[in-house]
């Protein structure tokens, strides 16, 4: 049985990301909201907000129980933003809450997250189901020689 360990993570979250975009809606704010306290713009990605409920479904199958402040530290950035005129020790900026939250209250309308009492949020069994699934077909369109580089 194919999981979502055994195939890249970036393919998968691409066509994760494909399955959820009519299952989930992007929020009206999304055009404005940015991504991370060190980011001057919103997202330019057409397809930003399936692409990042897929990666929050994927972290939280992998990490869970994890939390809204956990997933923010990682969805964070870690270059310091810009590094023009840098005088201040270096730190890392943590990414957008708000975004992080709406992406998985929209995960848990669609039953394929849970939140667990007091300990944050996992993946339901749907969810799970749901991973693994895309991850098999990721593996049947894999190339041979890419293929050998995962086993």
């Amino acid at each position: 049985m194919v999981t979502l360990y055994d195939v890249p993570a970036d393919a998968l979250i691409e066509a994760l990301a494909d399955r959820l975009e009519d299952r989930i809606e992007a929020p009206d704010w999304i055009n404005y909201a940015k991504t991370g306290v060190s980011k001057e713009l919103p997202p330019q990605q057409d397809d930003f907000w399936a692409t990042r409920a897929a990666s929050l479904l994927r972290k939280v199958a992998v990490d869970g129980p994890v939390g809204v402040d956990r997933l923010s530290t990682a969805y964070g950035d870690h270059n310091q933003g810009s590094t023009r005129y840098r005088v201040a020790a270096a730190h890392a900026d943590a990414g957008s809450k708000k975004i992080i939250r709406t992406a998985l209250q929209q995960l848990e309308d669609e039953g394929l997250v849970s939140t667990a009492q007091g300990e944050g949020r996992v993946a339901t069994p749907a969810g799970q189901s749901l991973l693994d699934e895309v991850a098999a077909e990721v593996l049947e369109d894999l190339d041979r020689p890419e293929l050998e580089k995962y086993a």
